[in-house]
């Protein structure tokens, strides 16, 4: 047994779940209100005799584990310490934590918690540091209480009063707490203890009070804390970001303190450090929006642009936050009108039309240089966006921003990305592919094989469900429902046939009808998703029209357009004929 399945035998999913959802008895199942959206009539589900949950307003279920990473917005790494924990599972005992065992993370947990209770200590003892906390920061008591902030005084202390509890020089080092010479690693500065998503304190960042540089210094990189992971605050405002569908990332970590402090909760900020892929993909899980509320300076943009690239994989909206000129930070117009920075946070700037702007303002649009840098500049940006809607309105507005055709703006942006075929491809969604993105593909594919669950005399329909859509798991299930082979039932397999059960009880109406109109629309997912890798395809492939033809024929595999056909079309050399059949074979569908 892995230490996955020990977990589960251990903790009654109904009591893990119940610590985030009020759940009432329903016959064998516990039914609540969704944690994910704002529903009013109960559709989340625990079936314990299955270990398993589903939630019918988000579309969201599994085990127990999936369920801890959804509400807590962590990885699956980050799911089985925590629920281990719960369940006082030692995970290096099934070889599952080579980085740092638990007892080892455990004394580096408590030797942080005893440091945050001496620079609380310290504060009480200094007059100097609660006069910049308290009057020149503005902190309330309750705000210092919340966050667990303190003070370490000049002289040191910390290292010696850790020492004094039993915590050797190794262990300090290891959680960051002294220098490598031996001395406390924090000396006269305002302290914020930095946590993980859990609210565990896995290090600091010191402000200073008096005069003097640096201004802050964060705890160094260590066991338990990697500035490129940390998110300032998550754990406090998880609930709130959930709530607003949005998360506020800003640059300071009293800019965080300030807004919670004011009652604006969904407030986080890169603990230290740039804005990373793992920043995002934290956030991701929380909601698909989040707003930037960095400077509208040089670094301030080129930051944005970087986000905007980041989260081209992560289906994130991003947005900016956009200050009052005369503002420096979101602290300062807090401290001076909280109720304009709820209004600034009502109405964000999508961040590419920002960027825009903000190019725009350099610049003399009156004169072809200007033209020439704002739309090399902004043009730069715009190339890196994934989605072909997104990107045409973008490159729409510019065009009428500097007064440009859009064919010739067209050509600068695919020489600036690289890749003249994208834009020669890239073609509108018709009005009945938007019409059909109601639903993603996974969700289809769920209720398609859900329906063949209950409904015996319609399995057969699955024949016409390609397997190259599947995933190993869900082609099994296809052909254990066609009982065209005998596979094992494994507990996977068996996980994942109960949560179709219960997907199967919420679908209603003529259950054929629907499952044919759930085909089609998957099928149409999977012909447009096609059409991206063939777009991606021909970015890599220079002026070899056959292999152009090769790389089509392929990537429409199942559509029955031949090689025949294409070379009949001619026009290859700028794929108008390519692109005429594509769309042609593409309608049909």
């Amino acid at each position: 047994m892995d230490a996955k399945e020990e977990i589960k035998n251990r903790l009654a999913i109904e009591d893990v779940v119940g610590e985030y959802v009020r759940l009432k008895r329903a016959g064998r199942l516990w039914r609540g209100l969704s944690p994910f959206t704002n529903e009013k009539t109960p559709s989340f589900f625990v079936t314990p005799d299955k270990n398993i949950w589903h939630d019918f307003s988000s579309n969201k279920g599994g085990d127990v584990f999936s369920f801890v990473m959804e509400i807590e917005g962590i990885g699956f790494r980050e799911a089985l310490e925590l629920l281990a924990r719960k369940a006082n599972v030692e995970l290096e005992k099934y070889g599952s934590s080579p980085r740092i065992s638990t007892s080892q993370k455990n004394r580096l947990l408590d030797a942080n918690i005893l440091a945050k209770k001496y620079f609380q200590a310290s504060l009480v003892k200094s007059q100097p540091a609660q006069e910049y906390i308290f009057k020149t920061r503005r902190l309330t008591k309750d705000t210092v209480a919340e966050w667990g902030i303190g003070y370490a005084p000049e002289s040191g202390g910390a290292a010696k009063f850790l020492q004094s509890k039993g915590f050797d020089t190794k262990e300090l080092r290891s959680a960051g707490l002294i220098s490598q010479r031996g001395g406390d690693m924090f000396y006269g500065r305002m302290m914020i203890p930095l946590c993980d998503s859990q609210g565990q304190i896995v290090g600091f960042t010191g402000r200073i009070i008096a005069k003097g540089e640096p201004k802050y210094i964060n705890t160094p990189a260590t066991l338990l804390y990697h500035k490129g992971r940390q998110i300032f605050g998550l754990y406090l405002a998880k609930d709130a970001i959930r709530a607003n569908n949005l998360a506020v990332l800003v640059e300071g970590n009293l800019d965080v303190i300030s807004s919670h402090q004011a009652g604006v909760k969904n407030v986080v900020a890169c603990a230290g450090t740039a804005l990373t892929l793992d920043h995002l993909k934290s956030l991701a899980r929380l909601t698909n929006k989040v707003a930037l509320g960095f400077d509208n300076d040089r670094a301030g943009i080129a930051a944005t642009e970087r986000a905007v690239i980041l989260a081209q994989d992560l289906n994130i909206n991003l947005y900016v936050i956009e200050l009052p000129h005369d503002i420096k930070d979101p602290d300062e117009l807090i401290q001076k009108d909280v109720e304009q920075w709820r209004k600034v946070l009502k109405d964000p700037k999508s961040a590419v039309e920002w960027i825009i702007d903000n190019y725009a303002a350099t610049v003399d649009l009156n004169s072809a240089n200007g033209k020439k840098e704002l739309t090399t500049a902004a043009g730069r940006v715009i190339s890196k966006l994934k989605d072909p809607v997104e990107a045409e309105h973008y490159i729409s507005a510019l065009a009428r921003l500097t007064d440009t055709s859009l064919a010739s703006l067209r050509n600068k942006i695919a020489g600036l990305s690289g890749n003249e075929t994208k834009q020669i491809l890239k073609t509108p969604k018709t009005e009945k592919q938007k019409s059909i993105q109601r639903h993603n593909a996974q969700v289809l594919i769920n209720r398609i094989l859900a329906i063949g669950l209950k409904y015996k005399n319609l399995r057969s329909v699955l024949a016409n469900l390609p397997d190259e859509y599947l995933t190993k798991p869900l082609a099994e299930i296809k052909y254990h429902l066609l009982d065209e082979n005998s596979i094992e039932i494994t507990q996977d397999i068996s996980d994942k046939l109960n949560e179709l059960e219960i997907i199967a009880e919420r679908i209603e109406g003529d259950k054929r009808l629907t499952l044919m109109n759930y085909l089609r629309e998957l099928e149409i997912l999977e012909t447009e998703k096609r059409r991206r890798r063939l777009m991606d395809d021909f970015a890599n492939v220079d002026n070899e029209d056959d292999k152009k033809i090769e790389i089509l024929s392929g990537a429409i595999k199942g559509l029955n357009i031949t090689i025949k056909l294409l070379k009949k079309t001619g026009s290859n050399d700028d794929f108008e004929g390519l692109h005429q059949v594509w769309n042609k074979r593409k309608d049909e569908v």
